[in-house]
């Protein structure tokens, strides 16, 4: 009779969990490379999952068994965190992902015209793959690209201020493998080439294409031109030793202060402080006042007097709650 196991077969360091030898071989370098990274290992988690996609496509199961062997975590705890972020695919994802922003800006100057024109376009509906594997269609929520709405995103780089025949244009050379650049970016990387840039390898691309557009950087140079800065903050000071303002003729304008002595720049008040005594419908509590100014001298005593001062701040403490106890049974009687 055979003798079921009770614990489940421990991997070996050469377990490849289906993967080509020198595949696995590969993976396991690069996860090794970036789980030196961080101080945790499990921290690793997030580009191991991107490395994974770079071979597959998507998170595979021989590639959630990999990340959990790697960071001894379960294959659960592998898989609840690649469920979460949409980034991470659970099916085969095509060549490029296509994502086209449909929310408020990007939906009021074209967005969703652009979006069902792609559809159309490649006959397929969100999160759908054409085919022959060239493209996935995504309708995206923002592409944190509003000043260039609509935008559409390939791979995660942008193409800004797209129509419908634009973006028609831009899938169709997609899908016959022509080459295209972004906007302010490189040339499009396939999914598996950017997946495993996001997993911490450089492709050298990084100093192709622009930098932010005027579209961008036009508030900046407003506030440039005419000498504005953002709010100081009490004790900031510049490169002169003065005070930064955000007034833009550099004139200070003086706090205001409010009712209890502050001043709307946190400076201290001037004056002694206001006491809010709790009141009844009958008036005020009696005895409140002079209770809260104990308690106040109490407290100031205790942070101040150290252990034996603390132990005479307890004793003074009940003291004062029975003068303060007499003082509210006198004023009822």
């Amino acid at each position: 009779m055979t003798e079921l196991s009770t614990q489940p077969e421990a991997p070996t360091p050469t377990q490849t969990y289906g993967y080509p030898e020198d595949v696995a071989a590969q993976l396991r370098a690069d996860a090794a490379t970036i789980i030196a990274r961080y101080p945790d290992p499990r921290s690793a988690l997030l580009p191991l999952l991107h490395l994974v996609q770079s071979v597959d496509a998507f998170v595979s199961p021989r590639g959630i068994a990999l990340c959990a062997e790697l960071l001894d975590l379960s294959r659960a705890e592998v898989s609840a965190v690649a469920t979460f972020y949409s980034q991470y695919k659970r099916k085969p994802n095509g060549r490029y992902t296509v994502g086209v922003c449909t929310n408020t800006l990007c939906a009021v100057m074209g967005g969703d015209a652009v979006y069902d024109a792609v559809s159309e376009h490649l006959g397929i509906g969100n999160d759908e793959t054409t085919p022959d594997g060239a493209i996935t269609l995504e309708r995206i929520e923002c592409n944190a690209a509003c000043d260039y709405a609509p935008v559409v995103m390939v791979n995660w780089e942008f193409f800004d201020n797209v129509t419908p025949e634009r973006a028609t244009s831009l899938v169709a050379d997609l899908a016959a493998g022509i080459p295209v650049t972004s906007s302010r970016g490189p040339v499009v990387q396939d999914f598996r080439a950017v997946s495993r840039v996001l997993a911490g390898f450089e492709d050298g691309l990084v100093d192709e294409g622009g930098a932010g557009g005027d579209a961008t950087i036009v508030g900046l140079r407003i506030a440039r031109e005419h000498g504005w800065q953002a709010p100081a903050f009490p004790g900031d000071e510049g490169a002169s030793g003065e005070h930064q303002t955000d007034e833009p003729d550099g004139e200070h304008q003086p706090a205001q202060t409010g009712a209890d002595g502050a001043t709307a720049a946190g400076t201290e008040p001037t004056g002694e402080p206001t006491t809010s005594e709790p009141t009844t419908d009958a008036g005020a509590v009696p005895g409140a006042a002079e209770g809260a100014a104990a308690v106040g001298e109490e407290q100031s005593s205790a942070e101040h007097a150290g252990p034996i001062g603390e132990a005479e701040a307890t004793g003074e403490h009940e003291q004062t709650k029975q003068r303060t106890e007499s003082g509210e049974k006198g004023a009822q009687s």
